[in-house]
């Protein structure tokens, strides 16, 4: 039923009572290839195409959020990089991070749909039709995969963060008690982190670590200092207060059993087999470990990483290959006590580009070869790692990286910390000084080392790092005297460590380092040996 209403002149005037329906919006007249255009400019700045669609109060609405969100990135990736950095390594946020852009995709697509059909004619073509469909699905495919992919990036390195890094909950002998996300370094002015190589992972006690090095990072600089030592090294002191002190008074040397029990790559294996639960701890071997390598250096080691060697191919295939100077024959395989020969070799060379199984002889190769030139070796490799992984071929290999990471490297780092460390590395790139120690047979002599002159040797290192100075007053270190004592002498070979020929090495064209260290960059540059 309906009633009469008047309009201005009091005339009756018949119709329903109530307000008037909205009126939508008219379509604009125009052209197919013009409604493509606009679409096409409204995909690239949402809202503007609904604008012109005469949709102006919505399309003012999205295009308002679109310049705030695009104004806050920009921001945040032009002033603050280092809050993006910790985001990457918080599961908190990376969770967030894996929701919202997957999101933000499906709300964009929803806009550039709405563009297109407001502006489409009426009277498309069945052909129009199509190829308009076509286009929108292309359009919706370059905003929705890359933010698809960001989503999906988000859930995979919280995965890694979660796999590869300490919990709460995880137990450590070791590790540092008096930090905090405040205070990171428990007001301390360094970091000593031992980096292990090994063929071995969590839970695996039964490997013997294939290098050790220390890598002693001021937090304020990032100037670093690399320590290297043999795995052949013996009598290997734990630090007076530790248990460990108690059970071996004698450290790692006791003048009984097999030689090779008494050197710092046995620490790992033995003391949770000859000791189960002496060390309470997730990672027993790597803790007396760090007590060893500690107190050898005269400094107490923070975290470890132990980097499983067997995976490490698959993580420099992820990279794209690494590139290094070779400046004498590796041997590819191969074992001189078995009268094996090698299978290949890689030749001296500038700039040589190795894949990942290439990369891992380069690094371990032994066939006549020595620990000392091996030690080296790994150094460098190291040093490609850092210095070629790029931001770019990082992002488009992410995913097999973070696997391939989730099965080589495990740490006592504990997650809460990674942001403290992301700063950290993010000082290191930026021109930090990296100078390096090898303590290599012209300076000690493994099987009867110098632990005062190592020492005085880290201690002299650490007080320099930073500085172009390489030397401070009070004696020099001089190279390790032979049998007779003579300090000019070239060492004797040292006794058997393991079967292969590492063994027994040979004097090193190195030299004795300052006792600042020397450069990495120097000690891989193209020097090929000369005959």
């Amino acid at each position: 039923m309906s009633e009469s209403v008047r309009d201005e002149y009091g005339v009756p005037r018949r119709g329903p009572v109530g307000p008037r329906p909205p009126m939508r919006p008219r379509r604009p007249s125009m052209s197919f290839g013009l409604a493509l255009g606009l679409t096409v400019i409204g995909t690239l700045l949402p809202g503007t195409g609904l604008m012109a669609a005469n949709r102006r109060r919505l399309g003012s609405l999205i295009f308002f959020v679109y310049l705030l969100l695009t104004a806050g990135a920009v921001y945040l990736a032009t002033t603050r990089l280092r809050e993006l950095m910790h985001w990457a390594v918080q599961p908190e946020a990376l969770n967030v991070i894996s929701v919202v852009l997957p999101v933000l995709g499906l709300a964009w697509i929803s806009v550039i749909v709405g563009t297109y059909r407001s502006l489409r004619p009426d009277r498309a073509s069945v052909a129009q039709r199509l190829a308009g469909s076509g286009m929108i699905v292309a359009l919706a495919l370059v905003i929705l995969l890359p933010l698809a992919v960001g989503g999906r990036y988000a859930g995979v390195q919280r995965g890694l963060v979660e796999h590869v890094f300490a919990g709460e909950d995880s137990r450590s002998a070791t590790r540092p008690k008096n930090v905090t996300q405040k205070d990171p370094w428990g007001g301390q002015d360094r970091v000593n982190v031992l980096l292990l190589g090994g063929d071995g992972g969590k839970g695996r006690i039964g490997i013997r670590p294939d290098s050790l090095q220390v890598a002693s990072i001021n937090t304020e600089t990032g100037d670093t200092v690399l320590f290297s030592l043999p795995r052949n090294l013996e009598k290997v002191p734990f630090p007076p207060d530790s248990v460990l002190a108690d059970a071996y008074p004698e450290g790692t040397y006791d003048g009984s059993g097999d030689r090779l029990e008494w050197m710092v790559n046995s620490i790992y294996e033995n003391v949770p087999q000859q000791h189960p639960g002496l060390l309470d701890s997730d990672n027993p071997g790597a803790d007396a470990t760090k007590l060893a390598v500690g107190a050898a250096l005269g400094i107490q080691l923070d975290y470890f990483v132990l980097i499983n060697l067997e995976g490490f191919k698959e993580l420099i295939n992820a990279l794209g290959g690494i590139t290094v100077n070779i400046n004498e024959r590796v041997a590819i395989g191969g074992s001189s006590d078995e009268g094996v020969e090698p299978s290949d070799w890689l030749e001296p060379g500038p700039n040589q580009h190795l894949d990942g199984y290439n990369a891992l002889w380069f690094a371990r190769g032994r066939y006549g070869s020595d620990d000392y030139h091996r030690m080296e070796r790994q150094r460098c490799t190291m040093k490609a790692i850092i210095d070629q992984a790029e931001p770019g071929k990082v992002l488009t290999r992410y995913e097999s990286i973070a696997q391939s990471s989730k099965d080589i490297v495990f740490t006592d780092i504990p997650g809460s910390l990674l942001p403290a460390f992301v700063d950290l590395s993010m000082k290191v790139q930026r021109g930090a000084q990296v100078k390096s120690i090898a303590f290599t047979n012209t300076i000690i002599r493994p099987w009867d080392p110098d632990y005062d002159l190592i020492r005085s040797m880290v201690a002299k290192a650490i007080r320099n790092s930073g500085t172009e100075q390489v030397s401070d007053p009070g004696q020099d270190p001089k190279p390790a005297p032979d049998e007779t004592g003579s300090p000019d002498a070239t060492p004797s070979p040292t006794p058997t460590d393991d079967s292969d020929d590492s063994a027994s090495p040979s004097p090193s064209t190195s030299g004795t380092p300052a006792p600042g260290g020397d450069s990495l960059d120097d000690t891989c540059a193209y020097h090929p040996a000369v005959d």
